[in-house]
């Protein structure tokens, strides 16, 4: 991701390893599954290397679009809803990754058997689970439930 205002637009995976990129923010990938997924991909493109010096931690994938959306890292690297954060639509620009270069990151959902809310949870769920949405979540990058 890079915010729309940066000189390197449109951005390409290659902006990544522009001469002129000093800051690239990423998820801690010691403790965030989208850091360990950029991290992951970073690798399997061979970018990783030349990436790597120019990499500042955030603790999660929503301070990666603040380091972005403030200036402070002139790019992102963001796997989350296929790099469409919300914190950054309209002021952002995207490129996806291919999911091919990392491990899948598995959401699940669960009612807590103990909750005083389980049939409120249960409609969620079962929302969730109607076939229009889980259509919807295709074009974000993520996938249907199989």
């Amino acid at each position: 991701m890079g915010a729309k205002r940066s000189p390197l637009q449109p951005i390409t995976l290659d902006s990544l390893t522009d001469k002129r990129v000093t800051a690239v923010a990423i998820a801690n990938d010691l403790r965030a599954p989208y850091g360990q997924a950029a991290v992951a991909a970073l690798k399997r493109l061979k970018m990783y290397d030349a990436v790597k010096p120019h990499l500042v931690v955030a603790e999660n994938i929503a301070q990666t679009a603040q380091f972005v959306e403030s200036g402070n890292a002139q790019l992102g690297a963001d796997l989350a809803d296929g790099g469409e954060h919300a914190a950054l639509s309209g002021r952002g620009t995207f490129v996806r990754v291919p999911t091919s270069s990392y491990a899948p990151i598995m959401q699940c959902a669960v009612v807590m058997k103990s909750s005083d809310r389980r049939a409120e949870a249960h409609a969620f769920l079962d929302w969730l689970l109607k076939p229009e949405i889980q259509a919807s979540l295709v074009p974000m990058g993520l996938e249907p439930v199989k």
